[in-house]
């Protein structure tokens, strides 16, 4: 008695996924329809310029986080050379302190490569 309504739920689905690709594109390529709009465009462009470069300033200092933490890892193996080979010569502590900043960097890492779209649009996403 249930069992029209699986194929239903289906054929929406489907329709929502593929009708929008469907619609016709509107394509301006008349030259005095390009001469009007193009104004506008330059205004629109100004407008919008402070913003892009603000995002893109966001996104590129995001990147070097990226880049550091990346790194960053490096310190896990360094630390357990320094706490273990290390520990004779007083570098025990410093060893246990870059495990811990090593562990943690994977953490970092995932964390600034999934708020980095974020930071493109030129909002600041911290870090935890």
């Amino acid at each position: 008695m249930l069992s029209y309504r699986k194929p239903l739920i289906l054929l929406a689905l489907a329709a929502l996924l593929v009708l929008p690709g469907l619609a016709p594109r509107a394509r301006a390529m008349d030259p005095v329809t390009m001469a009007v709009l193009a104004p506008i465009a330059i205004k629109a462009a100004q407008i919008a310029t402070p913003y892009v470069m603000r995002g893109l300033q966001c996104g590129a200092v995001h990147g070097f986080k990226i880049g550091y933490d990346i790194v960053d890892i490096l310190r896990l193996p360094l630390g357990l050379l320094q706490a273990s080979l290390g520990a004779p010569l007083g570098y025990f502590r410093v060893g246990l302190s870059n495990i811990c900043l090593g562990g943690m960097a994977p953490l970092k890492l995932v964390w600034d490569i999934a708020t980095w779209p974020i930071a493109l649009t030129g909002v600041s996403t911290g870090r935890i």
